[in-house]
């Protein structure tokens, strides 16, 4: 059965120690680390904090699964910037003994064609990916901004072979792109290293005209992708992404967590 996880992007109101003493509780069987006691991880965390977070997962007996950046690698802008936060970053998850690192590809700059999108995420992490292998910690493109569909990111890891570079899917973004389950798995192959699930309905009123929802509450196939990962053998980590950070409209992780715990533990188990 695949390990369950959650992102402290869902509880921007919780310390570490709290977001991991609640990941046991609930029965989850590791935390992916968006925010750090409610702020955004920065590549530039002390040693003193490295080591404090290092030691808190340590004595939690829970794993880091996947360190999260916001880190865009598509759009061209300030790339010598952009490689330092890579590098700084990549360093940071070896520290804290995290095995990923997500980027974005980041929104398609006015005027570029596809073409030129993925050949810039290409470059820039072509040359980022022999650090990264030696670290041991690899690089997942999530299916997000212009990388939405698989088949954009497909693009972009055809162009990247290095095995420290993969996908992370988001369940939302490539459904709402209209690719099945099977569509992205066929796309993103073995080079899938971690996944992301959310629910979400359409709605007009809502800002990106989606509400994110309780898990199903909501139009996206969460269930039958679990199913399709489950036909396709993979064994990776499957978090779940609660945007309390930029939502905070939606119910609260003391509802949201153990509602996605009891769900996916159920869908997974079918």
């Amino acid at each position: 059965m695949n390990r369950l996880a959650f992102s402290t992007l869902g509880c921007p109101d919780w310390s570490l120690e709290q977001a991991l003493d609640a990941a046991r509780r609930y029965g989850y069987d590791g935390l992916e680390l968006r925010l750090l006691d409610g702020q955004i991880v920065e590549p530039s965390l002390p040693r003193e904090e490295r080591e404090r977070v290092a030691r808190l997962f340590a004595e939690s007996e829970l794993p880091l699964c996947c360190l999260d950046s916001s880190i865009r690698v598509a759009t061209g802008a300030e790339p010598d910037a952009v490689e330092r936060d890579l590098r700084a970053f990549l360093q940071l998850a070896h520290d804290l003994r995290a095995p990923l690192v997500r980027v974005f590809s980041g929104e398609w700059p006015a005027g570029w064609a596809p073409e030129r999108v993925f050949d810039t995420a290409a470059d820039l992490l072509n040359r980022v990916t022999p650090e990264a292998e030696r670290l041991g910690v690899a690089l997942v493109l999530e299916t997000h901004d212009a990388a939405a569909s698989a088949k954009s990111v497909a693009e972009i890891l055809r162009r990247v072979p290095s095995p420290a570079f993969g996908a992370l899917w988001d369940t939302h973004h490539p459904y709402r792109m209209g690719e099945s389950p099977d569509e992205v798995l066929d796309l993103l192959g073995a080079r899938l290293l971690h996944v992301h699930v959310k629910d979400a309905r359409r709605d007009e009123a809502a800002a990106n005209g989606w509400q994110l929802v309780l898990l199903g509450e909501g139009e996206v196939p969460v269930r039958e992708s679990l199913a399709a990962l489950k036909r396709r053998g993979y064994d990776g980590w499957v978090s779940v992404e609660w945007e309390k950070k930029w939502h905070p409209e939606i119910p609260g992780p003391e509802v949201a967590m153990p509602q996605h715990e009891k769900l996916l533990r159920q869908w997974l188990g079918e």
